[in-house]
């Protein structure tokens, strides 16, 4: 895969609509199918809106509209699809930030940044289960008060497509999807004359990767600051993975109340876990055979009074809790297990789970009907595609971008295909600071995420070397979406508000 074209002339829809947000269209054309990408534009809308937030009323545009990536070629070979919102009437353009986010998976579109914490539009949640129903409501607490917002849909993602008879191999790898994404940020910055504009990169969990992959890669396209939310760590080893994981089996075991909290709130227990992950637990891990019996048990008790686990379970396991290990047995009394994007979802504990996709945090495999036989859950390739179609109708109906597709909130395709290059991304995006120090860089991580777990995303930080004064921290009690609930909503607006205007 080579480089990106923009194609910005002959719009294939120019859509406006009035200040009450009432999409009205002035202009419209038939969506034309992928397959006559080389007959057409990028297709295109522009609304106009208004909206207050951090209690500032504004006016902007949000602009949905697609870049063309070549293959090697010079063919068009894919459309992926942003989601801009420009505040409007802003006298010095040229020195408003602008922060390009997406989120991972891979496989997965940018809807929950969008949609669920800084766009200027929250989704709002249907029946439980359901995951059509529910709506949109105005976000007060976007930052768009401060930057310029502009959401990026990998290629199968969202409405973003390879083009018929086209291999969308080169997309789906570590490097390829980094320079498809970087293809698109320069796209944008040319085609809204913006270049000279501070830039941000914001990135969740997967597209923590990605972000990090692209400073390193995209060595034309520098950035003011990059943020990281619910980071994939690194943490290699016999002992790191089990050490990086029991401040969050802690934190999770703290809020099913199946440790003694003495008063102590989450994040006293998350840190004084933290401090003996990281002294003596990591020790013994480390002495393996050699560790005195009465050491052992010393350690084990300690770790039951941390993680809710029996000792004798924590003894028999030498110690080494895996993930399975804690979500399928600190609520086994109950008959019930833990999610792994977030500890404090429940699910019944059956047979043949597997901890990964059948995760209730995720949501994507059917409850077992009661009495049916146990099943391995399916494998990603099986799962395909999973619509969203209340942020389809959102973009059709509010942002009236012309489209029949499906919204593909996350494509488990996508995911089964992926190539998994070797190489440590934050290494490299610790590099970058320390090359240079106006580099900065914000990192999110949530108390209950047990798979990217906050210790594990401190740990690859400090290994990466990156300096204090580029880095700023902030924990949330809240899963591997930091930003879920109105406390942490707020919390995590203001500290990318306050990143964005130091």
């Amino acid at each position: 895969m080579q480089m990106t074209r923009w194609r910005n002339g002959g719009l294939a829809v120019l859509v406006l609509v009035t200040l009450t947000g009432a999409a009205t269209p002035t202009s419209a054309q038939t969506p034309m199918p992928a397959a006559a990408a080389e007959l057409r534009a990028p297709r295109v809308a522009v609304t106009k809106h208004r909206g207050v937030f951090n209690g500032q009323a504004l006016r902007y545009t949000a602009t949905v509209t697609e870049t063309f990536l070549d293959d090697a070629a010079g063919k068009p070979s894919a459309a992926a699809t942003t989601i801009a919102y420009v505040r409007d009437g802003v006298k010095a353009r040229v020195k408003r930030p602008v922060m390009f986010l997406f989120n991972g998976g891979p496989g997965a579109s940018s809807s929950p940044l969008h949609m669920s914490a800084l766009g200027p539009y929250r989704r709002t949640p249907g029946a439980p289960g359901d995951r059509n129903g529910g709506g949109w409501v105005e976000n007060s607490a976007s930052p768009l008060d401060a930057v310029d917002l502009v959401f990026i849909d990998p290629v199968g993602t969202g409405f973003s497509r390879p083009f018929p008879g086209a291999d969308p191999k080169a997309f789906y790898s570590t490097s390829g999807d980094a320079q498809a994404v970087a293809a698109v940020i320069r796209a944008w910055l040319k085609a809204n004359s913006r270049e000279a504009s501070p830039r941000y990169l914001a990135g969740e969990s997967y597209g923590t990767t990605r972000a990090a992959t692209i400073v390193r890669l995209a060595t034309d396209l520098p950035f003011d600051g990059v943020l990281l939310v619910a980071m994939v760590g690194d943490t290699p080893g016999r002992e790191m993975p089990y050490v990086a994981s029991l401040p969050t089996m802690a934190a999770g075991a703290w809020h099913h109340r199946k440790i003694d909290r003495a008063g102590r709130t989450v994040d006293e227990v998350y840190a004084e876990a933290v401090q003996f992950a990281r002294t003596d637990y990591v020790s013994a891990l480390i002495q393996g055979a050699s560790l005195p019996a009465a050491e052992r048990r010393r350690i084990a008790e300690r770790m039951s009074a941390l993680v809710g686990l029996p000792a004798d379970l924590i003894e028999e396991k030498k110690l080494r809790l895996s993930k399975n290990d804690w979500m399928f047995n600190v609520l086994k009394d109950q008959g019930l297990r833990t999610g792994l994007l977030d500890v404090t979802v429940t699910a019944p504990l059956e047979p043949g789970q597997d901890g990964a996709i059948d995760d209730p945090a995720l949501g994507v495999v059917p409850k077992r009907a009661p009495g049916a036989p146990a099943a391995p859950p399916p494998n990603p390739a099986a799962i395909g595609p999973v619509p969203s179609p209340v942020v389809g109708r959102y973009l059709t109906e509010v942002l009236k971008y012309p489209s029949r597709d499906a919204y593909y909130g996350v494509n488990f395709s996508v995911n089964a295909a992926w190539t998994h290059e070797r190489g440590a991304a934050i290494e490299g995006l610790g590099q970058a600071t320390r090359e240079n120090p106006k580099l900065r860089l914000f990192w999110a991580a949530g108390y209950y995420d047990l798979t990217t777990p906050a210790y594990a995303g401190r740990y690859t930080l400090d290994q990466a070397g990156v300096p204090a004064g580029q880095l700023t921290a902030a924990y949330f009690a809240g899963p591997h979406g930091v930003y879920d609930g109105e406390a942490n909503l707020a919390r995590f607006s203001a500290a990318v508000r306050a990143f964005v205007n130091p």
